[in-house]
């Protein structure tokens, strides 16, 4: 496989898994909102995925039918998920020898969806969580496109790399922004609200209900979001994925330049496995998670460097 292929298949899923991270986090958002709950902001959003800063990001949380314009539609915002989408499109449509007819499909329908006019109107017009819907149901149809139609070769690889560095990293900000600088009194001071819209940003509430039985603690959310091998957003699921996924590519790197970083993510994974809350704690959340995100960075480099020729 060429790495100009190995390239685009890797950044189309890293896009649609980026998107379907953005639209999750906007409908949980929009809905706590509507709670009218005296702590609810748009801040963590933008921290997390849009490249402003400060006052920027002040002067826009402000209001929620503009955050969703700027998130969602705003060609201006590199990481809105219409560009996203248009990006993930052009890369299915440079490779299409490499992807089944469904997938590309799949993302040539969401691109047409995000740019139907009755969506933007009804979005505008306050119909937000039914047009937010549509998007997410699009994003399942891709992921159970994939699932069923592509072959299991070093292109489902490579999609599935930047799939899962994707969501890890998305784990990672999400649990940083919303706990990471909170000290112990902070985190006892939030209800039963908070944590329910938290896990849920990443999909995990209905699991965290059946598996932690002593009520919300923010041990048990830091447990399930970095720990939890059952949870498939954990950065330790993630990270088994990305390993496993990689091993499959031996055949395609120099034996050196594989050896080097098949070692950087068993390194990493092992770290991650083989820590405890204890761990975590006396480290510090922030710099704990600062530290995992400044190794899938170095992943990704290497990534780049040693399969898409980057460098």
């Amino acid at each position: 496989m060429l790495s100009r292929v190995a390239d685009s298949l890797f950044w189309m899923a890293r896009y649609m898994e980026r998107s379907d991270g953005i639209l999750r986090m906007l409908k949980v958002n929009y809905n706590s909102s509507q709670d009218n709950l005296s702590d609810f902001s748009w801040q963590p959003v933008l921290k997390v995925f849009t490249y402003l800063e400060g006052p920027a990001i002040i002067e826009l949380a402000n209001e929620s039918s503009e955050v969703l314009r700027y998130m969602i539609l705003d060609k201006e915002n590199d990481n809105s998920v219409q560009n996203i989408v248009i990006h993930a499109r052009e890369n299915a449509r440079s490779v299409q020898d490499n992807v089944t007819i469904e997938v590309w499909q799949c993302l040539n329908d969401f691109y047409h969806l995000i740019r139907d006019e009755r969506h933007i109107n009804s979005l505008a017009q306050g119909d937000a969580i039914s047009v937010i819907d549509l998007m997410v149901k699009q994003c399942l149809v891709y992921y159970g496109t994939v699932d069923i139609t592509m072959s299991r070769g070093s292109g489902y690889c490579f999609m599935s790399l930047g799939k899962f560095l994707e969501r890890a990293l998305q784990s990672i900000d999400i649990l940083d922004v919303k706990l990471g600088s909170m000290s112990a009194e902070d985190m006892q001071a939030y209800d039963t609200l908070y944590w329910k819209y938290l896990l849920m940003s990443v999909s995990g509430y209905k699991l965290y209900l059946k598996n932690y039985q002593s009520g919300f603690e923010a041990r048990n959310v830091v447990h399930q979001i970095v720990l939890n091998t059952h949870f498939p957003r954990s950065v330790i699921y993630s990270l088994d994925h990305l390993h496993r996924n990689f091993e499959q590519l031996s055949a395609y790197l120099d034996k050196a330049s594989f050896d080097e970083l098949n070692f950087e993510i068993g390194k990493l994974r092992s770290k991650v496995r083989y820590s405890t809350l204890n761990d975590i704690e006396a480290m510090g959340l922030h710099t704990y998670l600062a530290d995992i995100k400044k190794d899938l960075s170095d992943i990704s480099s290497k990534l780049n460097q040693y399969c898409f020729a980057y460098s």
